[in-house]
């Protein structure tokens, strides 16, 4: 299913390594029965990115322009704003990128806020790290990933010294969280301290999901971003060595699992060539794909405009951008996958044989 859309496609400070996405529209013609169908059901929101179904079944995002997380009704789009008074972006993009439940409480990642960050509204003073949210507007740092970076620069090539965390999981000790500047993956523990659980080279590590110990992770892969190089990866957190488990698409963006254990990725879509680092993809151009049991991926939607997180709850998906914009994504698990009940189609879950 492709949806249909124009778009201004905005150039972004090409000193970051995330990519960042712009507007889409509605999907045109009627599917067949039980095809994914595709509906805007919330816009609006400032500098979205990383997303959270939270304890109580509604989405949450985090607002990085204005250093807010959102609650959206998934029944209704309604928003109301769960907290604010984060640190908000200096440079347009970043800040509040992700948030996390553990039980009840809601972790934010922030991120591009230190004293190092470039842009025209000059160098943040804030910290780099994993918050917790005590209240409407108050927060506590658990853990200052960006003082650990500083601290224990990764072996790739960098410019920013705190790095640029992009995704985070809760862990039974901690948190994992992805930096895709620094090409690593963090380890934190309950009580904030922050280690080194996985380096790579330049892969661009972005969206991760856990199950179990064995987190999944997406990579958007070197400039140029190419379809050979945009994978999921899987390690075991307790002892990483990973391996790779799915392929085919560029600038993989995410990742979930889905129902029967079927995994999902998120590619943001077309590389634009030999660009900068931190260029977005080819607008009209991104996809949420289902992994097969050979490593390939298949389309569910495709034309979508640089997407950057979704999230799945039974067989929907919400796919947020960061234009402010959340898209429901219905029958993702058409095409056999899942049957017509609630059971999974002869038990298959990822990995197995």
């Amino acid at each position: 299913m492709t949806i249909k859309r124009t778009t201004a496609f905005a150039a972004i400070v090409a000193a970051l390594i995330v990519p960042t996405l712009l507007a889409t529209s509605p999907a045109s013609g009627t599917p067949a029965h039980d095809e994914p169908t595709t509906t805007l059901i919330a816009d609006g929101l400032q500098g979205a990115s990383g997303s959270a179904i939270g304890p109580d079944g509604a989405l949450y995002v985090p607002e990085g322009t204005i250093g807010a997380i959102t609650r959206i009704d998934l029944r209704t789009g309604a928003k109301s704003t769960f907290a604010s008074g984060l640190p908000a972006s200096v440079i347009g993009i970043a800040g509040a990128v992700d948030v996390e439940f553990v039980g009840r409480t809601a972790y934010v990642l922030v991120t591009v806020v230190g004293d190092d960050a470039p842009g025209p509204n000059g160098p943040g003073s804030s910290v780099d790290g994993i918050y917790r949210v005590d209240g409407p507007n108050t927060f506590t740092v658990v853990a200052d990933l960006g003082a650990f970076s500083l601290a224990n620069p990764p072996e790739t090539d960098f410019f920013l010294t705190r790095g640029v965390q992009w995704a985070f999981e809760a862990t039974r000790s901690g948190f994992i969280v992805t930096d895709a500047h620094h090409n690593r993956v963090l380890q934190v523990s309950r009580s904030g301290e922050v280690s080194e659980l996985i380096a790579f080279g330049n892969i661009v590590p972005t969206g991760l999901a856990l199950d179990g110990r064995t987190a999944y992770m997406a990579e958007a892969g070197p400039v140029p971003h190419l379809p050979e190089t945009g994978r999921i990866v899987a390690f075991d957190i307790r002892r990483p060595e990973p391996r790779v488990v799915a392929s085919g698409y560029s600038l993989m963006i995410d990742v979930q699992i889905g129902r029967c254990g079927v995994l999902y990725g998120l590619s943001q879509g077309d590389s634009p060539g030999v660009v900068p680092d931190g260029s977005p993809a080819l607008g009209d151009s991104g996809e949420l794909l289902r992994v097969n049991r050979d490593g390939t991926m298949t389309p569910v939607v495709d034309g979508l405009d640089l997407p950057t997180s979704f999230q799945l709850k039974r067989d929907t998906a919400y796919v947020v951008t960061l234009n402010g914009e959340v898209w429901r994504v219905d029958n993702v698990g058409s095409n056999g996958h899942h049957d017509r009940g609630h059971g999974c189609r002869d038990g298959w879950r990822h990995g197995d044989d």
